[in-house]
């Protein structure tokens, strides 16, 4: 302790630090802003895999009316997509579509002029979503 002028000063730290309802306000902001986002970056994610599903849909809509006009058929069978977006090499539409959006569910058949479903998990919590023959949502 000093004593200055008949002043007594004691020799004592003053540590700096943040109190704890200043932590909890932190936190509190914290979870606020991740309350908003989480759900504006899921809506995000489900948007992109809708624009993916339609256009693989038009993607295989097309193949499908080439295949047949190119092979004079009007019934394309054995479409089937791997769960990692693959067509298989046996399918019809190999040669024009190589690929589509992984865990994507296609028709296994396709007719000429008719309606065909597709879905994947993101889209509508995975309902089958019908499109015209050219690839177009109904």
């Amino acid at each position: 302790m000093l004593n200055i002028n008949g002043i007594k000063i004691m020799n004592t730290k003053i540590k700096k630090a943040f109190t704890l309802v200043e932590m909890m306000i932190v936190v509190v902001i914290i979870g606020l802003l991740a309350a908003m986002a989480i759900p504006a970056f899921q809506k995000a994610g489900e948007n992109a895999a809708r624009k993916a599903l339609h256009n693989d849909a038009r993607q295989i809509a097309w193949a499908a009316e080439r295949y047949m006009l190119e092979s004079s058929v009007t019934v394309v069978t054995n479409v089937d997509f791997a769960p990692d977006g693959a067509l298989a090499v046996a399918c019809p539409l190999y040669d024009y579509v190589k690929k589509v959006g992984k865990n994507t569910v296609g028709p296994s058949t396709m007719n000429m002029d008719e309606d065909f479903t597709m879905s994947h998990p993101r889209v509508d919590d995975g309902a089958a979503v019908i499109f015209s023959s050219v690839g177009q949502v109904k």
